[in-house]
């Protein structure tokens, strides 16, 4: 029989061989693998869906949460299945699976009594959203990052502020609000100082104003002021930047851009100085030796 034929007739042989096998399996020859969970009551599902979330089993809480949704779609398991789920999707890294299931919750039970607690994991998921993994090792700074979750976990705690002001988790979400207005305002003040020393001053100008206006009364107010005033300096707005001086002078006696002071101590040559670009005079600042790449 020449070659050809021989791989030909093996090829047709596998085939037929493996259709007799799908056959078989259609006609429950093969053993089906059985859930062990098939038989469960609602209770024992969501007992150990609890105690695999608490041992940290996450992935298996919330295949066991979704099970339990699945099946006892109604009543207070299912209820508590979303918001606990929500919780381990969360603590998996899973961030927009938590906060599907937060929303979710709010908008199926509106008037659930532990509604606050989703509003409250929401404003969690997006505090550290894109942290990423380092997060949890090192605590980066949210001011220096794009404030889009900032702004979504700040709305989640405000509206649990508004609406719950007896929860037990208010305290901690007025906190992280301030926390949060803090940040952001740094955050415009930062973008403000980078146009400052490219030298875009109207939009520095824009930038540090915009500040001002939408987070007063927060710690970046006095650097905003400063990169304002030499703003108009630098754009030969000489009224403006007079006025915005006796501003700060009046809002900040003691600061180091009134004074003129450096608040980095002699020794300490190597940390970085956020407000380099700008001195007292208006004019930028000589790069430090050591910054070659910016």
């Amino acid at each position: 029989m020449p070659h050809s034929l021989r791989l030909f007739s093996a090829w047709r042989a596998i085939a037929v061989a493996a259709a007799f096998a799908f056959a078989l399996a259609g006609c429950g020859l093969f053993p089906e693998v059985k859930d062990e969970t098939a038989a469960w009551s609602a209770d024992r599902l969501y007992s150990t869906a609890h105690d695999a979330m608490m041992q940290g089993n996450y992935t298996r809480s919330i295949k066991l949460f979704e099970q339990l949704e699945a099946r006892f779609p109604y009543g207070r398991y299912a209820q508590q299945a979303i918001l606990e789920s929500a919780f381990a999707n969360w603590r998996a890294g899973e961030t927009a699976a938590a906060v599907a299931q937060a929303d979710r919750f709010i908008r199926t039970y509106p008037n659930h009594p532990n509604v606050d607690y989703a509003y409250y994991l929401k404003g969690l998921v997006h505090f550290r959203e894109d942290q990423g993994i380092m997060g949890y090792v090192y605590e980066l700074d949210l001011a220096e990052r794009d404030p889009k979750e900032m702004r979504a976990s700040y709305a989640a705690f405000k509206e649990l502020s508004t609406r719950f002001p007896d929860s037990q988790y208010y305290q901690d979400s007025v906190m992280r609000m301030r926390y949060l207005v803090n940040a952001m305002g740094t955050y415009e003040v930062n973008v403000a100082n980078y146009y400052y020393r490219r030298g875009a001053f109207v939009a520095s100008a824009n930038r540090a104003q915009g500040a001002l206006v939408n987070y007063p009364e927060t710690p970046a107010n006095e650097r905003a002021l400063d990169i304002l005033r030499n703003s108009y300096r630098n754009l030969n707005l000489a009224q403006l930047s007079d006025d915005t001086d006796k501003i700060l002078a009046k809002t900040f006696p003691e600061s180091r851009y009134v004074t003129g002071e450096s608040e980095r101590p002699w020794w300490n040559f190597w940390s970085r100085d956020r407000g380099y670009g700008v001195q007292a005079t208006g004019q930028l600042a000589d790069r430090p030796w050591w910054k070659f790449w910016d």
